[in-house]
């Protein structure tokens, strides 16, 4: 797994703020928390807040609300869910990404837990990442079934239960983009590598029976960046949440590309 790293063009050097945990209590852990504002043109910084661990709840997610509630509501980061299925809390903890609502305190180990937005994104305020460019990675792989022929008469384009098996653990992806921001061959050609997530989704769509775009989807695939700057590192498997493989996806889609030449 790789060291963590600070997002884009963050240097922290502004003073933080430590928030002390209420008098008495006596299960105590520290929350090292990225912050970073914009606006007020104030340098990064971290602020430490300790939480009574006995008037919190299990996970991270748990803690940054507790954080926002009692403590500091200018806190900003990003939530819905809870569940693990919507990937909007996804952050970097005690450097390794993941995502907050699905992360125990218990597992982050050490008495202080340090808490930085996915790393190597450009920042929108505190442990918000843009988004932007990632969602404009995904927009260009066509997600979505793109077919030829007519649809069958008032009926689904069906697909045998074996073809239908070969999407499980791709439909899977939330993209979160943790699986994207841990790898170092995003972090450095991000503008021309497609990264993991996005990877994996375009394999979900060449492994769909009822799509006729394969060739095409290909074409597209076909450029020194865009694919082939995956190098099996397996910072994306080690990291996933929903327990997937974008490694294996990529390497399905390079196998696709030499059989279509053969």
């Amino acid at each position: 797994m790789a060291e963590f790293s600070l997002p884009k063009n963050s240097k922290i050097s502004g003073k933080g703020t430590t928030h002390k945990a209420p008098e008495g209590a006596t299960n105590v852990k520290s929350f090292k928390v990225y912050r970073y504002d914009p606006d007020s043109g104030d340098n990064p910084r971290y602020d430490t807040f300790e939480i009574d661990l006995d008037s919190c709840g299990p996970m991270v997610l748990d803690a940054l609300l507790k954080i926002k509630n009692e403590y500091d509501p200018t806190l900003t980061f990003r939530r819905s869910c809870r569940e693990g299925i919507c990937g909007s809390c996804s952050m970097n903890m005690n450097g390794k990404n993941g995502l907050a609502c699905t992360t125990a305190i218990d597992e982050c180990g050490t008495k202080e837990v340090r808490i930085t937005p996915l790393p190597h994104m450009d920042v929108i305020k505190d442990l918000v990442p843009d988004f932007t460019h990632f969602y404009a990675q995904y927009n260009s792989i066509k997600p979505w079934l793109q077919t030829v022929s007519p649809p069958p008469s008032g009926k689904e384009r069906l697909q045998s239960p074996a073809d239908r098996e070969k999407l499980d653990g791709l439909y899977e992806c939330i993209l979160c983009a943790c699986c994207s921001t841990s790898c170092p061959s995003y972090w450095w050609n991000s503008d021309k590598f497609l990264g993991p997530a996005i990877l994996l989704q375009a394999y979900r769509w060449l492994a769909d029976s009822r799509d006729e775009y394969t060739g095409e989807r290909l074409d597209e695939l076909e450029d020194p960046f865009r694919l082939y700057r995956c190098h099996t590192i397996m910072n994306c498997a080690n990291v996933c949440p929903k327990g997937l493989s974008p490694a294996k996806a990529i390497a399905e889609t390079k196998k696709m590309m030499v059989e279509r030449q053969l």
